[in-house]
């Protein structure tokens, strides 16, 4: 389980040709978002670019300090750099980063042992999540060369290795092909279930189909802030919409009030 309380985050650009001389300039990336993501469950976080999801995760995640608020995953709170929560997340981010040169297996094995894992123990895992993912037809292969299908199982087989509870996906389809994408909705179904082990999944992405299809709960964000969470039916009862993109629309950008309006 993860908890997310009030959490908030700031970064400061630096200043450049397109501001004052010696001044930066403060972006509010993250402000006031809250949201718990339940063991077998996926949670979708959803919200345009630039509403706040990568930096929300990377917080999560530990990779970030929250400038307030508090995150808990599995009841332990999250410290940026520390190992404690990192050994039980599992995190796919927008970066694939695989060491082209190395094989599939080579680029999972070698994140198993980070997490101190033997050879042994990895190898065996890497065979088992090649049988589930289809891996097998290029697990001995270099990465150089591979398609967006093959990088994005790679990736999401070296943030399981270490099996861990639960698993952060920063839009994970992106430049996936239609069956590459029903794939990774099957996968992720089956890690949620009590034979995948009822995993916490948070599933970030801007596309509406996937939310729909794949989401147990569904947290919007817009400009770093949470503004609307639940079901999408619940969702859709509170937009009083049957269009999910239009709901989501509503919600997360709510018109302006007119001037002078009572």
């Amino acid at each position: 389980m993860i908890q997310v309380d009030d959490i908030a985050k700031q970064f400061v650009r630096p200043a450049n040709s397109f501001w004052k001389r010696g001044h930066g300039h403060v972006v509010q990336a993250v402000d006031a978002i809250r949201f718990q993501a339940d063991n077998g469950k996926i949670t979708g976080l959803l919200g345009a670019n630039g509403a706040g999801k990568t930096t929300t995760l990377r917080m999560i995640a530990a990779l970030l300090k929250p400038d307030r608020g508090q995150i808990r995953v599995d009841g332990v709170v999250v410290q940026a750099g520390a190992q404690t929560t990192q050994a039980q997340m599992g995190v796919l981010s927008d970066a694939r980063g695989l060491y082209p040169r190395l094989t599939a297996r080579e680029n999972i094995v070698y994140y198993g042992g980070l997490h101190g894992m033997t050879g042994d123990q990895a190898n065996l895992r890497v065979d088992e999540l090649a049988r589930v993912l289809e891996m097998s037809s290029f697990i001995e292969r270099r990465c150089e060369g591979f398609s967006q299908g093959e990088k994005m199982k790679t990736a999401l087989a070296r943030a399981l290795v270490h099996d861990p509870r639960n698993i952060i996906l920063d839009e994970p389809t992106n430049g996936l092909d239609v069956l590459a994408t029903r794939s990774l909705r099957d996968f992720l179904r089956w890690l949620r279930s009590p034979e995948g082990g009822s995993k916490c999944i948070i599933f970030s992405t801007h596309i509406m189909q996937e939310v729909e299809r794949l989401c147990d709960s569904v947290v919007i964000v817009a400009h770093g802030k949470t503004v609307a969470q639940g079901t999408v039916p619940e969702l859709l009862d509170q937009a009083h919409e049957t269009d999910f993109e239009s709901a989501f629309v509503k919600l997360a950008f709510p018109p302006e009030p007119l001037r002078g309006a009572a």
